[in-house]
């Protein structure tokens, strides 16, 4: 297929790399040259106006960018730019709500809308993305060939038993999981389920750093070798997960971790999570205490909050430890 891709940051170059390399024909529009420049393979275009020119009907425009503003204006300015029949997909970390909204005012126009929930990081374009789509069932499948290039694959992860007769796009690591907005309703959860997980793992890296405290007893005092932890847990373990994985080689790099400041920002799907814990009286105290735990590290730095930066480098190079945490933001869409 053809597909025109809005923003090439950490994660929008790649997604357009991935394409490429699967055969897809790429035009390539970013308000900055030089990455239009640097995306190989891609027919590049100064402006929307021109990348909507190079598109042939009917055209399908993949936003890769920081959710709120910048994403919103740029889906209503290809609005007035797009024919009937063509479609703006959001990949980004867009709130549901406002893809709900921004589908409505493009049906006006017969434009389609589909948001997707895009996991992988800077890994993706090696390991591929799982995706989370949202959207009218008939645009979800015209799509799918772009979907289909993206997606991870079935590998070596074994089926799970029981699952003959269920959709096979599932276990080739992308899903069409409902309407608009049900995708990056998905992806939202996923994320706040994210930071549970990683602040369990910061805890517990930090007790055990702890316990060579002088302020133990001597006999109870153990230096313990965090990144061996890390991965004899990878192998075997109840707790082994790619999380993990991402942990030992952040502990490999520096057991230390001298090179984080431990200040970790959040990027919003975890602040929505608990938002719509709310609306539906559903108890989340662990993904409640994980963005807590974030705001409180604005102010001090514990080992545990340096491995939280550094899981985050790790999966979408969110680099903590140089931007200062009340101006750093998740730029990776």
């Amino acid at each position: 297929m053809q597909i025109g891709i809005v923003g090439l940051g950490r994660m929008g170059a790649n997604i357009g790399r991935r394409l490429i390399g699967k055969g897809h024909k790429v035009v390539a529009f970013d308000r900055n040259p030089k990455a239009v420049a640097a995306l190989a393979g891609a027919s590049g275009a100064a402006s929307l106006e021109e990348m909507v020119e190079k598109l042939d009907a009917p055209r399908a425009i993949w936003l890769m960018l920081p959710a709120g503003k910048i994403t919103n204006d740029t889906v209503f300015a290809l609005a007035d730019l797009l024919d009937a029949g063509d479609v703006v997909i959001d990949g980004g970390n867009t709130f549901y709500k406002d893809d709900i909204r921004r589908a409505k005012t493009l049906k006006t126009k017969d434009i389609g809308y589909v948001d997707c929930g895009t996991s992988g990081g800077v890994w993706g374009l090696d390991r591929g993305y799982c995706m989370m789509i949202g959207g009218e069932r008939a645009v979800v499948d015209r799509l799918d060939p772009i979907f289909a290039a993206l997606a991870p694959g079935a590998g070596t992860i074994e089926k799970t038993p029981g699952r003959e007769g269920r959709d096979p796009r599932v276990v080739n690591g992308y899903m069409h999981a409902g309407p608009v907005g049900a995708g990056h309703f998905v992806k939202m959860v996923h994320n706040g389920i994210e930071y549970g997980l990683m602040q369990a793992y910061a805890e517990g890296f930090d007790i055990l750093r702890g316990r060579a405290s002088d302020q133990l007893p001597q006999d109870e005092r153990f230096v313990l070798d965090t990144a061996d932890i890390a991965e004899v847990w990878r192998r075997g373990s109840v707790v082994s997960s790619w999380l993990l994985d991402l942990t030992a080689i952040a502990l490999t790099k520096s057991p230390e971790l001298s090179n984080f400041e431990g200040s970790v920002e959040d990027s919003g799907e975890g602040r929505w999570t608990i938002e719509a814990a709310i609306d539906e009286t559903v108890a989340a105290p662990v993904i409640t205490a994980a963005l807590y735990a974030r705001f409180r590290s604005r102010i001090a730095h514990s080992f545990g909050e340096k491995l939280l930066s550094a899981m985050r480098n790790e999966f979408g190079g969110h680099i903590e430890s140089l931007v200062p945490a009340h101006k750093a933001r998740d730029d990776d869409k």
